[in-house]
């Protein structure tokens, strides 16, 4: 046991050593696609002595983070080792391969991780990358310091390079390297290729050509960025009738390429405003490029990536003084390494998180009651007491008593029980309020006997017209969701029996109110239930609270160290297959899949499940179980749906959604749609089997173009049963 554990031990740490090689080649376009990665190693072997020693720097910079105990999340990312990366790849590029250079090198990659994490200290506290500063700031140590060092040899390779090809592949290598080289390109895109390969010390057409191709691979929205971006400046140029030859000679154009696509993609949701933020910013960088090229020539340096380093840091800390977000030009919070997974992942949360906007708040009482005035309501319910909402009960007859109504004994919501809306605690009370004769109201004490309750430091709730000497709490007592406080009476300015609920910022009798939704009601209509999330009850609905199912809470309520096993029919790999719950340092659970090496991110509460997240394989039984249960509701109403959006990127195919990439910043076309019907239920009030039928479609303006359906049994153990119903290969898990 001791033997695997250690095995399984060294082999994440291989896997997390890679990783971190790979990373720090694709970093260098803000990427951790792989096969980008593998793609840009290569280029940086067309001089293969170069990409030899910036191997070695990239080595240097991830052992030593690792033997440093550093973040492992961030040193596997590359986060550390692509600013090494650079570090070696100039110096390689400068100087002959020898035993004096690979020791520079090493110091080199050591000094660098060391300005890199000292950087992130400093400035990443304001959440504001450190971009590749730690390679400006090494590689001008080292070329400064190595003009002093006659070990090192000047290398001459570039005018070998045939020579270096052919070693490399031959007469095919060279013949395309001489192609790209004599085709007759346009001179913009000659000089874009070349800017783009002079990134990566590479100052040829066909590594510029390659990198492209791997750019638009991993990213169409970073591949246009390039574009757009090299295009401004390149205009710009012109425009002003400036040394264009700055741009063709020494091919500081990657400036603008990395620019456009750091502000319009990657730092940013991709969007109008991003672009039009690339736009003002591609000319600013190209006038630090020249006054910078000017300065930096009295001392022989090259100013590299500094023009792009500036003004990103520079616009990015200014938009951390903004007084309010701004949607339309929103901050990337939550990076995922690629502008198409930014942009889609946002969009998705704004559509589908907006409740996490406001707190869980539910419906002050038991039963079925009636919104007798809503929020701008007709009497009292105006101005900075706008947001409130008054409650009575009603009978068959659409009647609030019985008899004449001449006493509020008569009215079926007085002295009923009034309870908390959600946890908290009681902040204030009022209970020596006598209760009104019908028509009568107290203009004295207007608000009658009240409870105020503490929710958090913002939201506070308070229901009032409360019986006098009916409330069961006091100031500083905690109450939990559904306790009763009070009971419902006709005290302070209230003609009638009735509930006066708000909710409001403050804790004193009087605040303003705040407006809020009600998390989760049931809308009575026509003889029908319908579920309602987050949204303000209106006057003349008639409501009451959703209540929980055991059966479903049990059946989505996974607790991290538990294991979810099934027995498997109709798949050719596997006849059972095991997920275990887990949960991440900050506390985010999810279910693994060891077999698949899947991720599937959830959140769970006591009247909602949902996925927020899914990473690794796409059509594996992990992401079909993403998919089939992205959302549930924790309350079984017969024909209930619930529907919900998920992101595009998930479950939209790729041969379809990669031309919309492209658009994909200024309009949607596409959309995955999630449906859960609530099908069937053995037992309204004391249930043990539970079948739910969900789809997901994929539409293309409104039509659509493919779906999935998919069963899910429950029963007292939790989830017995979920079928993938695929035409051409349905699967069934059936739990053990």
């Amino acid at each position: 046991m001791t033997s695997k554990l250690s095995q399984h031990i060294k082999s994440d740490q291989f896997r997390l050593f890679i990783d971190s090689l790979l990373n720090s080649y694709s970093q260098i376009f803000f990427s951790t696609y792989k096969p980008f990665a593998i793609l840009i190693l290569l280029v940086t072997c067309i001089d293969f002595y170069t990409g030899i020693i910036g191997f070695l720097a990239v080595c240097v910079t991830s052992i030593g983070g690792f033997a440093l105990n550093l973040d492992k999340t961030t040193v596997s990312k590359g986060l550390y080792g692509f600013n090494g990366l650079l570090v070696g790849l100039g110096l390689g590029m400068y100087y002959s391969l020898s035993w004096p250079l690979i020791l520079i090198v090493i110091l080199a990659g050591i000094l660098t991780l060391f300005i890199s994490v000292s950087l992130q200290g400093v400035i990443g506290k304001y959440h504001i990358p450190v971009l590749s500063i730690p390679f400006l700031l090494g590689i001008w140590i080292f070329t400064i310091a190595t003009k002093h060092f006659d070990a090192l040899g000047i290398s001459e390779r570039g005018i070998y390079t045939m020579n270096e090809l052919y070693v490399i592949g031959g007469h095919s290598l060279v013949k395309m390297y001489e192609f790209f080289n004599a085709a007759e390109i346009p001179s913009f895109f000659k000089v874009y290729f070349i800017s783009l390969s002079a990134i990566l010390f590479q100052y040829n057409v066909m590594a510029g050509i390659i990198l492209s191709i791997g750019l638009l691979l991993f990213s169409r929205i970073a591949f246009s960025l390039s574009l757009i971006g090299f295009l401004i400046a390149y205009t710009f140029y012109q425009s002003i009738n400036a040394d264009i030859t700055l741009i063709e000679y020494s091919y500081i154009g990657f400036n603008y390429i990395l620019t456009a696509i750091a502000i319009g993609g990657f730092f940013l949701i991709p969007s109008p405003r991003s672009y039009l933020s690339v736009g003002i910013l591609v000319p600013l960088v190209a006038i630090l490029s020249i006054s910078l090229s000017t300065i930096f020539m009295q001392f022989g340096l090259a100013i590299y990536s500094l023009p792009f380093n500036m003004l990103v840091l520079l616009f990015l800390y200014v938009l951390k003084f903004r007084m309010s977000y701004s949607p339309k030009l929103a901050e990337v919070y939550q990076q995922h390494n690629s502008p198409e997974l930014n942009l889609y992942t946002y969009i998705n949360n704004q559509e589908r998180y907006h409740f996490l906007n406001y707190i869980p708040i539910e419906l002050p009482f038991m039963g079925v009651w009636k919104v007798s005035q809503g929020h701008d309501g007709e009497y009292t319910h105006q101005h900075n007491y706008r947001y409130a909402w008054d409650f009575v009960i009603e009978d068959n007859h659409d009647k609030q008593f019985d008899n004449q109504g001449d006493f509020v004994e008569d009215y079926h919501c007085f002295n009923k029980p009034v309870v908390a809306c959600g946890n908290g605690v009681i902040e204030e009370v009022v209970d020596y309020v006598d209760d009104n004769a019908i028509g009568e109201v107290n203009l004295e004490h207007n608000w009658g006997n009240t409870v105020i309750i503490k929710h958090n430091p913002y939201v506070f709730s308070k229901v009032s017209h409360l019986k006098k000497d009916s409330i069961a709490v006091k100031k500083g007592d905690a109450v939990t969701l559904g306790q009763t406080i009070a009971k419902c009476g006709n005290s302070g300015r209230s003609p009638y029996p009735h509930l006066h609920f708000q909710l409001q910022s403050y804790p004193y009798i009087g605040s303003e109110t705040l407006h809020h939704p009600i998390s989760n009601f049931l809308m009575h209509k026509n003889g029908k239930q319908t579920l309602v999330n987050y949204q303000v009850p209106e006057q003349g609905d008639t409501i009451s609270n959703a209540e929980t199912n055991e059966l479903l809470n049990k059946a989505f309520h996974f607790v991290p160290g538990q294991n979810l096993k099934f027995k498997v029919a109709g798949h050719k790999k596997f006849a059972e297959i095991e997920w275990q719950v887990n949960i991440t340092p900050d506390n985010r659970t999810y279910l693994a899949c060891p077999n698949s090496k899947s991720k599937a991110y959830f959140v769970s509460t006591d009247n909602l499940f949902y996925f927020t997240h899914f990473e690794g394989k796409k059509g594996s039984l992990l992401h079909h179980f993403y998919l089939g249960a992205f959302k549930v509701q924790k309350s079984f109403y017969a024909h209930h749906q619930v529907i919900d959006q998920i992101p595009l990127h998930q479950y939209f195919p790729k041969k379809y959604r990669w031309p919309l990439d492209f658009i994909s910043p200024f309009v949607q076309l596409a959309k995955s749609r999630y449906k859960l019907n609530y099908q069937s239920i053995d037992d309204v009030f004391s249930p043990s089997k539970i079948e739910l039928h969900s789809e997901t479609s994929n539409l293309f303006v409104g039509k659509t173009l493919n779906k999935n359906n998919y069963i899910i049994k429950i029963n007292t153990q939790g989830i017995d049963e979920f079928n993938v119903l695929q035409t051409s290969n349905p699967v069934s898990l059936k739990r053990t």
